[in-house]
């Protein structure tokens, strides 16, 4: 099986002295969840940006598929305050699978004809997680994806992404070691200037 993503000797850090990576390699298949665990300032989210190519690393390479959806930590810079959820989501991706998703999520298509500030946290966070799997990405990147989320519809987002696994590979960078370890196929630590 083909990786989607491949990370080779990788090292970066926004001062030359001060490495946040140094020689970080992992890989990640269709079917798998890997998870990277770290406190805040660690250098999780830059991670992200050197996937997605908004950053260059200073050494080694990342190959990743072309067909990335991200979930961000923050639901409310997801989305644009002026259009409602359902033309931001249809301007990106296919709604054939929607209904499905929907029950799967707990979330009323009603919600969908509101704008961002009219949604809880958490209703909002459910949408962007619908947006990012309508998408039909081969490398689905979920920053934080539950932090908004009760417990109880924590786990059932995590549980519909896990059977939803088929299709895609997920990386999840979270500070919940429980939950990384609970879907983690793999479970790396991220510390200062540490990498295990």
């Amino acid at each position: 099986m083909n990786n989607i993503l491949e990370v080779k000797n990788l090292s970066f850090g926004y001062k030359k002295d001060f490495l946040l990576f140094q020689n970080l390699s992992f890989t990640l298949k269709k079917g798998q969840i890997k998870a990277i665990v770290g406190e805040s300032g660690v250098g999780k989210s830059t991670l992200f940006e050197l996937i997605l190519g908004n950053l260059q690393p200073s050494d080694g390479s990342v190959f990743a598929s072309k067909k990335i959806s991200q979930v961000f930590q923050d639901p409310y810079s997801s989305f644009h305050p002026s259009y409602t959820l359902l033309n931001q989501i249809k301007d990106v991706a296919p709604l054939d699978d929607m209904k499905r998703l929907l029950g799967e999520i707990n979330l009323d298509y009603k919600l969908l004809l509101k704008l961002p500030h009219q949604l809880s946290g958490g209703q909002l966070q459910r949408a962007s997680i619908l947006r990012a799997m309508l998408m039909k990405p081969d490398l689905l990147l979920l920053d934080e994806p539950t932090s908004a989320l009760d417990n109880v519809i924590q786990l059932e987002v995590m549980e519909m992404l896990v059977r939803n696994l088929d299709n895609m590979g997920m990386l999840l960078i979270t500070h919940d070691m429980d939950l990384a370890s609970w879907c983690g196929d793999e479970v790396k630590c991220l510390s200062k200037n540490f990498f295990y």
